[in-house]
């Protein structure tokens, strides 16, 4: 399977639809509406690219994640929650369990959240309650995370699939916290294994059983099955050669959402049979 480069959203700059000082994450809702978050605000974006909507955030946002009725966006300490319409709904504040959000996803009427300062993640209940930590119970009592950012994807069994950089690989824990295995290896050449000190950085999942993962020195994004077998290398010379924690989402067609850390941007890759059906 191969990838062709589709539209770039955002972008450097002071229009509404751009960002002056970072991007950090990205989300899409079931209609494939995507949003971004950086410089303490989130931007909203149609399937074809359009921009729709902004509004700001308290804090810089480190992550945003859709529900299909709220967006939340992970700060410094808390978590705010918006309606679709940018309305801040509630703030969860919590200093020793948010120390810094960098990922968020649901788990039936749970939510998952990554904290990169505590190099752990932090199963809640809908309403806030603390249920417990995972991925801490280790030698190094946590992820090994040079990159200072913590990503992960819940899949549609309920598995949580956990970027773990400094080991090379994509580790599977269950809800309560049991590590399960984990796909991945370092090699330098090989573009199935992750190369340098610390990758992946970043990953999603599909219903399909496909891992979406990024990586950085130098920048690459591609995808491998549950077994950790290479599918395709979705890109690599796409992006600024300094980027790093690029987060990455995957929509209903199959097209492949990839932040540009420095030019802040998000590229968007399309299947090549995509670009057949839809020309």
């Amino acid at each position: 399977m191969s990838y062709r480069k589709g539209i770039i959203l955002g972008g450097q700059g002071n229009f509404p639809h751009q960002f002056l000082h970072s991007l950090t994450g990205i989300a899409l809702d079931q209609n494939d509406n995507l949003y971004a978050v950086g410089d303490s605000s989130v931007k909203a974006f149609n399937s074809d690219g359009g921009f729709l909507k902004s509004w700001s955030t308290s804090r810089p946002g480190w992550s945003v994640a859709t529900d299909e009725r709220e967006v939340f966006v992970g700060e410094e300490g808390q978590i705010e929650v918006f309606d679709v319409s940018g309305e801040l709904q509630r703030t969860w504040r919590n200093a020793e369990l948010l120390g810094r959000v960098t990922a968020i996803d649901f788990l039936e009427d749970q939510i998952i959240v990554a904290d990169a300062l505590a190099r752990c993640l932090r199963r809640f209940k809908s309403d806030g309650s603390f249920l417990n930590s995972i991925g801490h119970e280790n030698r190094m009592r946590g992820f090994n995370i040079p990159n200072g950012s913590l990503d992960f994807a819940v899949d549609s069994e309920g598995i949580i699939h956990a970027c773990n950089p400094g080991k090379h690989r994509v580790e599977r824990y269950t809800r309560e916290g049991e590590l399960l295995g984990h796909i991945g290896r370092f090699d330098g050449r090989d573009p199935e294994g992750f190369p340098g000190c610390c990758n992946p950085t970043n990953v999603t999942v599909t219903e399909e059983g496909k891992v979406y993962v990024t990586e950085k020195a130098g920048p690459r994004a591609k995808v491998l099955d549950f077994e950790g077998n290479l599918i395709s290398v979705i890109a690599t010379g796409a992006f600024d050669p300094n980027c790093k924690n690029m987060d990455v989402a995957v929509d209903s067609r199959g097209r492949v959402y990839v932040v540009d850390t420095i030019r802040l941007q998000v590229h968007v890759f399309a299947p090549e049979q995509v670009e057949k059906e839809t020309s």
